[in-house]
């Protein structure tokens, strides 16, 4: 009969585990919590020192009474749930629903299920750390004051169902604040001009770019300025002034982390943030490989740390040594640099062994899961190698008082880019046409003069959105995935080609929430109360210090948005359009996908339509209205509302006003109107006049 009990978090590991650790053990799952606040109502004690009121979660009941069995046989209990604040949380929870207190308990935690860790964490067995513990429990009340306490409001304001949370709404916020930057972003123009040169004895030409004075660097802003400087080049000969030699290094990518693998997941594999992780656990908790049973094939996946131990780096160095040569091995690299404390003492997200390379993988795995498990091998194998070496060559060539310059580069030692090469490296070698002197003949082939205009930043992807996340402290590894999923869920953002764009819901939370609760989506505040969680998890700061100094001001503002909405009119809206069944004024409604037209005799009269708001600017092609639509996915744009037989349709809102200039149509674009005519550059600002007769 076993002696010792093992709870983990996963069935999946269960097997693994037993395998690994004998007949005294017995192995058992919880399933992930099996407690937590109640979900009909908030669950805090708010009068008496924030006490949470924690019950068993709904459906868990058979799992803790299997336990209970257990536990009763055992001499000593193992809890060993993940290896962060999340996995603490849940051994605490679970020394409580069954009564441990004065049983042998134990915490144990390995960063990868493999023989080796879960045996050596074994001999490191220790108590629950309760720092980790109050840091994620101060998480999970706080999250909990915000969408118990401001979701209500949201369904008075727009519609049941919406949501607030406290880095849900930040993130939204984010993405909210890109588009009106995208919105409101009116292009420059500006003009590049490129020479060619023929060099005797070489059928490459040689290209170069125009920089700008021989002192200064110019931008090209329009097409005189380029006419002019064309002139004074024409009259001048081409010689060259400098060729410049040089050797430069590029060093090989960190080891990954929970944020840096959804975002090249997302790049190189075109995976969600949710997909990344689901596989991610796949490989972790275990694959079945011919011969060897489960496996683990990878270290944990929740980590902001690039750390690698002293056996994997010697793994990785034999490794890199035997396939690749000596020369190829690396030095010790170095942590990433950041301004703000790593959680977690973690590991990099790693594999577990390469010798398990993706090509002996390849028909243990799904597709996907090789082509995840292929990009965690190489990256790790490649931080292990030496850096890639470059020969640089930089040459400027003069014309008068004007200069152009090439830049070139070619690869002389590959390093870790015979393993790992993105496309940035693999566009690293632009050699040039030949040897180029400063003595060296140029023969003049040709001038591309080419317009261009600036563009706005691009639309967030889940990929950049973890990263600006991160980049601004909000959130941790563990939370990434969810909050993007959540905001998809809710309909408060949609995904297209990848891009992230606001709908109307998502329009209308944001503005509430940042009209009523400036502070829960101010991104400094949110990234200082993560800053105070990693204090709480340090053991510096109580958790019901931070808990009771937020709670007041939130319930403050909760209070004075109550009043104020208790003062608007929260009626349905009557538009002019007429139900066809019954003949009553149509109401507009709020729907997953936006506002729509609703007959106010429901439930006898079931009749909806398209709401379609006006813009009062005639369609430039039949003079029909221009509305407000969405796509199926939810996105804003402008079009004639005689589609399909008319297909005009705009992005931008369309104004009253013609261009001066070419008499085109105006489309705003933040505080100014913009010049829809393709050559045609006209901005103005917005007058009172078109405003008013605009809002009206």
């Amino acid at each position: 009969m076993a002696k010792y009990l093992v709870i983990v978090e996963s069935p999946a590991k269960v097997k693994t585990i037993k395998k690994f650790l004998g007949a005294d053990y017995e192995v058992m799952a919880s399933n992930g919590h099996v407690r937590d606040l109640p979900k009909s109502q908030l669950g805090i004690d708010v009068e008496h020192d924030y006490e949470p009121k924690y019950i068993t979660i709904r459906g868990k009941g058979d799992i803790l009474a299997s336990l209970r069995k257990e536990v009763k046989k055992a001499k000593k209990i193992y809890l060993a749930t993940d290896p962060d604040r999340e996995g603490e949380a849940i051994s605490w929870h679970l020394l409580k629903a069954l009564k441990l207190e004065d049983k042998k308990v134990y915490r144990i935690a390995f960063n990868e299920i493999t023989k080796n860790a879960v045996k050596e964490s074994l001999k490191n067995a220790r108590e629950i750390d309760m720092n980790l513990v109050d840091a994620q429990q101060a998480r999970r009340v706080l999250d909990r004051m915000v969408g118990y306490r401001i979701s209500p409001l949201l369904w008075a304001k727009v519609k049941r169902g919406l949501s607030a949370g406290r880095v849900q709404s930040v993130a939204l916020r984010i993405i909210c604040d890109r588009e009106e930057e995208i919105n409101s972003f009116i292009p420059k123009e500006y003009w590049t001009l490129d020479v060619s040169f023929r060099i005797p004895g070489e059928k490459k030409l040689l290209l170069a770019k125009y920089f700008g004075l021989k002192d200064k660097k110019t931008v090209i802003s329009s097409k005189e300025e380029l006419e002019q400087i064309m002139g004074e080049i024409k009259g001048a000969g081409f010689c060259v002034s400098e060729v410049k030699k040089g050797e430069r290094t590029k060093k090989p990518p960190l080891p990954f982390t929970t944020s840096t693998l959804q975002q090249e997941a997302s790049k190189t594999l075109n995976f969600s943030t949710q997909k990344t992780m689901r596989l991610a656990q796949q490989l972790y908790e275990g694959i079945e490989i011919k011969g060897n049973g489960t496996v683990g094939l990878i270290t944990y996946l929740r980590t902001d740390s690039t750390r690698v131990s002293e056996e994997a780096r010697r793994m990785a160095e034999e490794y890199i040594g035997k396939n690749y040569g000596e020369n190829y091995v690396g030095k010790e690299p170095e942590e990433a640099k950041g301004g703000r404390k790593v959680q977690d003492a973690h590991e990099a997200i790693r594999p577990t062994d390469l010798n398990r390379t993706p090509a002996s993988m390849k028909d243990s795995l799904s597709r996907d899961q090789l082509r995840l498990y292929q990009l965690i091998w190489k990256r790790f194998v490649a931080g292990g190698m030496q850096s890639a070496k470059y020969e640089t060559t930089s040459i400027k060539i003069d014309a008068g008082e004007h200069r152009f310059t090439v830049a070139a580069s070619r690869m002389i030692f590959d390093g870790f880019t015979c393993v790992y090469a993105q496309d940035e490296d693999k566009a690293e070698n632009n050699l040039l046409a030949g040897a180029v002197t400063e003595e060296t003949p140029l023969t003049l082939e040709g001038f591309e003069e080419k317009q261009h205009f600036t563009q706005p930043s691009p639309h967030y992807t889940e990929a950049s959105l973890v990263r600006a996340l991160e980049e601004l402290g909000i959130g941790r590894p563990s939370t990434y995935a969810p909050t993007i999923t959540t905001l998809l869920a809710r309909r408060y953002i949609v995904k297209e080609n990848r891009n992230l764009y606001v709908t109307e819901i998502g329009e209308v939370v944001n503005h509430m929430m940042q009209e009523a609760f400036p502070s829960v989506v101010d991104v400094n505040f949110t990234a200082n109360m993560e800053a105070l969680l990693d204090s709480v998890a340090e053991g510096s700061v109580a958790w019901k210090t931070i808990v009771s100094n937020f709670y007041p001001d939130l319930d403050e503002a909760v209070k004075t948005a109550e009043k104020e909405l208790e003062q608007v009119e929260t009626k349905d809206e009557v538009s002019d359009e007429v139900c066809d069944l019954c003949g009553r004024q149509m109401v507009i409604k709020y729907g997953p996908h936006g506002r729509f037209l609703a007959c106010p005799g429901f439930p006898e009269c079931r009749s909806t339509k398209p709401f379609y708001e006006k813009t009062g600017v005639p369609c430039p092609k039949c003079s029909k209205d221009i509305v407000l639509k969405m796509t199926r996915k939810g996105r804003k744009y402008y079009g004639c509302i005689d589609n399909p037989d008319c297909d005009f349709m705009i992005w931008q809102k369309p104004s009253l006003e013609k261009c001066k200039k070419c008499g085109s149509m105006m489309v705003h674009k933040g505080n100014k109107l913009v010049c829809t005519g393709e050559n045609c550059d006209y901005v103005s600002e917005i007058s009172e006049k078109t405003e008013k007769s605009e809002n009206s």
